[in-house]
Order: C-alpha cells, then sequence, then structure tokens
C-alpha cells in the first residue's frame, strides 16, 4: 500500500475526484465497498484506491496480473505495462494535485520526518 499526499486545495471534493479519475483515466467506474473504490484494468488485476482515516492521504493498493506476458505476447505485454503506468502516474496527478516529481519530493520528506 501506499500513501500519497494530498495538495493544498485538494482535499475539498477529494472522493469525487477518486471516484471520477477511476473513470476518467481507466474508463471504468469501479466497485465501491465502504469508501474504498476497486478496479481491475491493463495490467493491474486490482487497484484500489481510498482517504485514510483523517481524511489528508490517498491511500492506493495495487496487485499485478501475473499472468501478463502469458496472456500477450511480450510486445504488446510491454504495451498494456507501460499505458497502464501511465494512466496511473495521471490518475494520481488528478487525485493529488501533485506530478510524479513533487510525490516524490513528498514521500522523500515523509521518510526523513521518520
Amino acid at each position: 500500500m501506499q500513501e500519497y499526499s494530498i495538495k493544498r486545495g485538494f482535499k475539498e471534493g477529494l472522493e469525487e475526484r477518486i471516484r471520477d479519475g477511476l473513470e476518467k483515466y481507466f474508463d471504468k467506474t469501479g466497485k465501491e465497498d465502504n469508501g474504498h473504490y476497486i478496479v481491475e484494468f491493463g495490467s493491474f488485476s486490482r487497484l484500489e484506491a481510498w482517504i485514510n482515516d483523517k481524511g489528508n492521504l490517498l491511500n492506493v493498493d495495487t496487485e499485478s496480473r501475473v499472468d501478463l506476458y502469458d496472456a500477450f505476447p511480450e510486445e504488446e505485454a510491454d504495451k498494456i505495462v507501460l499505458d497502464t503506468n501511465r494512466r496511473f502516474r495521471d490518475y494520481l496527478e488528478y487525485v493529488t494535485g501533485y506530478n510524479t516529481k513533487e510525490r516524490k519530493k513528498k514521500a522523500t520528506e515523509a521518510v526523513k520526518k521518520k
């Protein structure tokens, strides 16, 4: 599981962005289970996103498809993985307000505080 900080001003409407982002970036509405939104897409056999109890972090848990390279030729499987990763990065930016570089910086700062 990964935790992602939410940019100031992005906490308002966070749950809606989690849900809407899944549809926007993964073309799936997702299954809702007690505030957890779950989809299956591309190289993810499961992507689950939810807000932590304090309401200040996005939690994301993913599971990769272990059979992807068995089910598809290598070149096609590589394309699926790259597309899924791009969509996931775009989804995280949409929900958190931070781009990849900013998320990395926030994660590094969080580790240093511990």
